[in-house]
């Protein structure tokens, strides 16, 4: 949620976005020359997570920004993270049934998703958006909005919450621990994350406290815990015609 920005606010949030979008780009572009299919995968993946970010926005709080003298700045400038997972994620599964491309990626989401969430998360602390509720009293790790009120650290948590996401699934590529999951783990966690995170935002309440993002936030962990079974069925699956086919050549 944006609050008391600037007439004239820097341009540190889009240049964020722009190195974010950059990154992964350069990411995928190495990944298509194993499979040039992939760069069609992530760019329906791209498109599609941007269509939902700023869905998501309106129906959340777009609509209550309606009366804000900056409102056209907001509508530009506002987006979801939890918007975008859910539809990007969708996205990228229709690109794959479409091109034919039946190998794991979410291992690789995992990797990019965090990254550029934490870059996007540094864009909204120097723009002044996406504020914690204001505290009582001033505190060594309250932030002070543009009117000087204390405020939950919303962003800082994110942010540290994506870094400590991507040192996470680091290791568990290393380790070669749950292979084919580590998108879904992320969503899962990151939806957790969210709803508890989302009391101390500064949002619109949809049905008491609760917000629309808690919603989303409730629709991205039922999305990646969706998915984490269907692949551990699939992996099983997988196994089991293994042992089929070793034990037939055996006989």
């Amino acid at each position: 949620m944006l609050a008391d920005l600037p007439t004239h606010p820097p341009p540190y949030y889009g240049w964020t976005l722009l190195i974010g979008i950059g990154l992964s780009v350069w990411f995928w572009i190495r990944l298509a020359r194993r499979d040039d299919r992939l760069l069609t995968v992530y760019l329906c993946g791209l498109v599609s997570a941007f269509f939902g970010a700023k869905v998501l926005y309106l129906l959340a709080e777009g609509w209550h920004d309606w009366d804000q003298p900056d409102r056209i700045q907001r509508f530009l400038t506002g987006k979801s993270i939890l918007g975008a997972l859910l539809v990007g994620y969708a996205g990228v599964e229709w690109a794959k049934f479409q091109v034919g491309y039946r190998k794991t990626t979410g291992d690789w989401f995992a990797t990019i998703s965090p990254l550029g969430i934490l870059i996007g998360r540094v864009g909204c602390l120097l723009h002044g958006c996406c504020l914690g509720m204001v505290c009582e009293h001033p505190a060594w790790w309250t932030l002070n909005d543009s009117l000087g009120n204390p405020r939950w650290p919303a962003v800082p948590l994110e942010i540290a919450f994506n870094l400590l996401a991507i040192m996470a699934f680091f290791v568990l590529r290393q380790q070669k621990v749950l292979i084919g999951q580590h998108f879904h783990l992320y969503l899962m966690s990151y939806g957790l994350f969210r709803f508890w995170h989302e009391f101390y935002r500064d949002t619109p309440r949809a049905f008491g406290p609760i917000s629309a993002y808690q919603l989303a936030a409730m629709a991205v962990v039922a999305l990646g815990l969706w998915g984490f079974q269907r692949r551990h069925r699939e992996l099983i699956a997988v196994r089991a015609k293994l042992v089929s086919l070793i034990a037939t050549s055996h006989r």
